[in-house]
């Protein structure tokens, strides 16, 4: 009788552990998204409110006719039409692109030269002092200024013609001549803007490295050399941001230009801020105004566009 070996068992593998089962969100973690939405819903409530329908609502009311005193009829496009018939209209948006080239760039120029100057050695108490005082304008009202402005500039009576006198130069048409009104309300609205591009170039310069100086320094850069090879690049994302914000701020300037000059000699600064105001306020013709606004906000939209697209050749983050 043969003897059949039979071969032992083979091993099973103990069974894996059960994954553990997927855990929700702690108490902790719903009471901190809790306390974020309570944050948050004031923000998004006055977004939506006072920005996102009043866009909405302009849109639709740029398709009616409407004076406020009879029912609104439907117009279509008839208003857009209108508007780029209008001489006035078109001679405004001119003014304005004009008005914030020039603006924007002269901003840009003093902040970036004052931020320069200060963020070089100099006492910290006087250093707070230029500070407050650069920025103080931008706290005061634009209308309050442009009153106080409008008697400065004065051909007749005015201080900024008094002091060029002492120095021989005749009396200049500030405010009512075609070619310097336009230069003096930028002149204006510059001086009371630049405060804030100016904060922004301070909080950029300090967050530059101390090293990068030392190291351009010892390559052999001083002076305006290290400021464009060195200083810009590592500035230029506050740049953008300063150069976003300015182009918006300009596109809609309107105190300046109406309490200085109401947008004249004839149209020269004539903006179309005013001219939305005009039409709206003054000739109750909200439809047509609405197709202003509608434009005005499709051109910011356009160029903000194009800065954050050109942006990206000129702009080096660390």
């Amino acid at each position: 009788m043969t003897n059949t070996q039979i071969p032992p068992a083979r091993a099973e593998h103990p069974a894996a552990p059960p994954a553990p089962a997927p855990k929700g969100p702690s108490a902790r973690d719903r009471g901190t998204r809790l306390l974020a939405t309570l944050f948050l819903t004031p923000t998004i409530v006055g977004i939506v409110v006072f920005t996102v329908v009043p866009i909405i609502g302009s849109v639709v009311l740029s398709l009616f006719h409407w004076n406020v005193i009879d029912s609104p009829s439907y117009a279509g496009l008839s208003n857009y039409g209108e508007v780029f018939g209008d001489e006035t209209v078109l001679v405004s948006f001119r003014n304005t692109l004009v008005f914030m080239v020039f603006a924007v760039a002269l901003q840009l120029f003093v902040a970036l030269a004052l931020a320069l100057t200060l963020n070089g050695r100099m006492p910290v108490w006087l250093r707070s002092v230029f500070r407050s005082a650069f920025f103080f304008p931008l706290v005061l009202s634009a209308a309050s200024i442009s009153v106080v402005m409008k008697y400065l500039f004065n051909q007749d009576f005015g201080v900024v013609n008094w002091l060029i006198g002492l120095v021989g130069i005749s009396p200049v048409p500030w405010l009512t001549s075609e070619h310097a009104a336009l230069a003096t309300v930028i002149i204006v609205y510059v001086w009371q803007q630049f405060g804030f591009s100016f904060l922004l170039f301070i909080g950029g310069l300090n967050n530059i490295p101390k090293e990068v100086h030392e190291a351009a320094s010892l390559d052999g850069a001083t002076g305006l050399r290290k400021h464009l090879h060195v200083t810009l690049p590592l500035l230029s994302p506050t740049l953008l941001v300063a150069t976003v914000v300015g182009v918006i701020n300009a596109l809609q300037v309107f105190e300046q230009p109406y309490v200085l000059t109401n947008g004249g000699p004839g149209d020269s600064t004539r903006t179309v801020v005013m001219v939305i105001y005009e039409t709206a306020f003054e000739q109750l013709r909200f439809g047509e105004a609405s197709a202003v606004g509608v434009l005005l906000f499709v051109l910011i939209m356009a160029v903000t566009a194009l800065q954050f697209r050109l942006s990206r050749r000129f702009v080096h983050y660390q």
